[in-house]
């Protein structure tokens, strides 16, 4: 688990396909002085643009991980190339304090940058998702992770299909969304506690599958018509 507090931003130092099983290899620097693995195990997991991997090898200054076929279909780290800069947040221990929100690791799906707009010193981007069916997750001022950092939603607009966020000075620096550009893709993570709670008023309106139906509205309202016709 992570908080979307994104620790540093690595670099990508070499990246192995392996055609035969559609995964990859992806071996990640960090910066010169970075504690980022001053505690580092084999086995560990470190979000990378906000996709939980697993550290299969490390040294002092850079670490390996796989990356599943699974995981290059839904995420944008198979558009990753050689020298790009990533995201990175090792996940939280027992006594972190907890500054952004909850974060998985487990990307939803990408999302598509419409467009970047300074406002101020600070930058509002639009983004689209690629599956619109995550619209119904993302809610004004709610939670989202955006290649792993934890961002505010300040805009949302069902019918268009975007959301919108504003990034302060500081986030600009620290994170790898901001040097990004209208046509980009970026990893999306909704808030999965608005998941819990759509399951959650599904199972209780009688439905199943992931669909809701209506019997226990159906009741209500038959209750309220018969009290009004006695």
């Amino acid at each position: 688990m992570f908080t979307g507090l994104v620790e540093e931003i690595g670099v990508l130092s070499k990246i192995v396909k392996d055609e035969a099983t559609n995964s990859s290899e992806l071996t990640i620097s960090v910066p010169s002085g970075s504690g980022l693995l001053a505690d580092c195990h084999d086995g560990d997991s470190i979000a990378v643009n906000g996709c939980c991997l697993t550290v299969t090898s490390f040294t002092a200054t850079e670490f390996t991980v796989g990356v599943a076929p699974e995981t290059l279909r839904v995420t944008n780290l198979g558009t990753l190339v050689e020298s790009g800069r990533v995201n990175l947040e090792r996940a939280i221990r027992a006594d972190t304090r907890m500054g952004g929100h909850i974060v998985q690791g487990h990307v939803d799906t990408t999302a598509e940058i419409l467009s970047v707009q300074p406002d101020g010193n600070a930058l509002t981007f639009r983004f689209k998702p690629q599956k619109p069916e995550f619209l119904k997750y993302i809610v004004h001022k709610g939670f989202i992770a955006i290649d792993g950092t934890s961002l505010t939603i300040t805009q949302v607009n069902d019918a268009e299909g975007w959301w919108e966020i504003m990034m302060i000075v500081y986030t600009q620096d620290k994170v790898v969304v901001a040097q990004k550009k209208a046509g980009e893709l970026v990893n999306i993570e909704v808030d999965m506690m608005a998941k819990y709670a759509e399951k959650s008023l599904i199972s209780i309106l009688g439905g199943s599958d992931g669909q809701a139906s209506i019997p226990l509205l159906e009741k209500m309202i038959q209750r309220i018509v018969e009290q009004h016709t006695k």
